[in-house]
């Protein structure tokens, strides 16, 4: 008896709760469920035909023309736009945003402190100015290419 008494208690609360919802809804003039919009000036997949790779890993091929040797450093960009990898010596995290009209801006790193020789540190240097001072970003086959703002490239391979 108890049990029936719970059931019918439970369905009209289920009843007046969504009665009242729909009533508040169009009471405050706007529909019921999602209301967030698209920025239409953010690119959506399919306006330019390029959407940023997220989960996607890369490793560096060349700085400028110039062909990286020994351990290459990489790139990986999530989808909550964290990017990790290896610089050279070092691990790095931080944040990455592709932004409109495929320009891209990366955030201060944060690196594990190893030491190492110095063309290696050299090497290091020079690939994280290049990712921090990144203007723009292109796929190109299976490279993905990162102008800096002073003109120079870092070019990059998709990985496993």
């Amino acid at each position: 008896m108890n049990a029936l008494r719970l059931a019918t208690f439970l369905a009209a609360l289920a009843a007046a709760s969504g009665a009242y919802a729909q009533s508040a809804a169009t009471t405050l003039g706007r529909p019921a469920g999602p209301t967030r919009q698209v920025d239409p000036k953010v690119p959506q997949p399919g306006q330019n035909g390029k959407i940023f790779p997220l989960g996607s890993s890369w490793v560096a091929v060349s700085l400028n023309g110039k062909p990286f040797t020994g351990e290459r450093p990489s790139f990986k960009l999530d989808d909550q736009l964290r990017a990790t990898g290896f610089s050279g010596c070092n691990t790095y995290a931080t944040a990455a945003y592709p932004l409109r009209e495929q320009g891209l801006a990366v955030g201060p790193f944060a690196l594990t402190k190893r030491s190492c020789d110095k063309t290696v540190m050299a090497i290091e240097q020079a690939f994280l100015v290049a990712l921090r001072s990144s203007a723009k970003w292109d796929i190109q086959g299976r490279n993905l290419i990162i102008q800096t703002q002073n003109g120079g490239e870092l070019r990059l391979e998709r990985s496993l």
